[in-house]
């Protein structure tokens, strides 16, 4: 059955990850550096996981460089393009239907070569605009496709000028689409943030660590000046807090370990956010993962989860495009 969206939080949410340049969606929408694209010849893949590490990520280096002695013929008055969101596995042609980015939602396609495809929809031969609506557009035709097939997602705003050009980038990057395809099957991301009040932590440091107690009542008491005590005792507060926050991210993780393939840890954003990662999880252990987070959450109650999913996985895959334009034919 499809995965059903799911999203779990004590709080209202906005996390934009990553930061885009444009506003995006409160439930974590990523967006990545748009660029317009020629035809990709040979491409590494590598899969690193350092030993003893609890991190697991995806390293695809695409590089691009136009065939030699060859050069896509292409209409120079063209100005229709072709927008590529997420390669997938198959066989036969596909439509997802109208859902694509643009005033008017653009039908959605597929693009193959062998037994991989590219979905896609027409477009203007430009770099789209990475407004909430684009971003959106391109998120739900990932979602969309990923209900059915293993997707391995594009950056937002990849442009190519042909179909000719796309069936290029298929052919010359085909093993190691096959590799992350295989890797990524039946695979889905989850998202995890966990927050804390810090002036609660604070009260909680300071009636627990007797050092810290003891700067904060002699900083109360002295009547003189007060610069080093007051010094000392934010060096050791903050060491505290660290500690703690460090502490609740290890056992919350070692706690989801089971129930998940691979975590990726991303910067936290703000004073409050001390855990901001994502999860891989297979499908068939997607209630698993759902349940144990819900008992976790009942059992940090002091402790904000801010959970979403599921997505593609974003996080675990990293295709880069080396582009070189085509020389014209002479």
């Amino acid at each position: 059955m499809p995965p059903t969206k799911k999203a779990r939080a004590k709080a209202a949410v906005k996390d934009p990850r990553k930061a885009p340049p444009a506003a995006v969606p409160a439930r974590g929408s990523r967006t990545a550096t748009a660029k317009p694209v020629e035809p990709v010849a040979p491409v590494r893949v590598r899969a690193d996981r350092s030993a003893g590490d609890t991190e697991v990520r995806m390293h695809e280096t695409l590089v691009a460089a136009t065939p030699e002695g060859r050069a896509p013929a292409r209409s120079a008055t063209s100005t229709r393009g072709k927008y590529v969101y997420c390669i997938v596995q198959a066989n036969e042609a596909l439509k997802f239907g109208n859902i694509g980015l643009g005033g008017e939602p653009a039908e959605v396609h597929t693009v193959h070569y062998k037994d991989i495809a590219a979905v896609i929809s027409d477009t203007p031969i430009e770099v789209p605009d990475a407004t909430r609506e684009n971003v959106l557009a391109h998120e739900r035709v990932n979602e969309n496709v990923m209900r059915t097939h293993t997707v391995i997602p594009m950056s937002f705003g990849t442009v190519f000028k042909t179909p000719q050009d796309i069936v290029e980038l298929l052919r010359g990057a085909y093993d190691a689409f096959n590799d992350v395809l295989h890797k990524m099957q039946d695979k889905l991301e989850f998202g995890l943030k966990l927050l804390w009040d810090r002036d609660v932590a604070v009260h909680e440091v300071e009636k627990e660590d007797e050092e810290v107690r003891r700067l904060k009542n002699e900083i109360a008491s002295q009547k003189g000046s007060t610069y080093f005590a007051r010094m000392q005792y934010g060096r050791l507060l903050d060491g505290a807090l660290q500690a703690r926050s460090e502490r609740y991210v290890n056992e919350i993780v070692d706690q989801l370990r089971d129930v998940s393939v691979a975590y990726r840890a991303n910067k936290p954003i703000g004073d409050k956010m001390i855990m901001n990662a994502a999860f891989l999880v297979s499908r068939e252990q997607e209630s698993d993962f759902d349940a144990r987070v819900k008992s976790l959450g009942a059992k940090y109650a002091n402790l904000t989860f801010r959970y979403t999913g599921p997505w593609p996985p974003y996080n675990f895959v990293n295709i880069r495009l080396k582009l070189e334009r085509a020389r014209d034919s002479e």
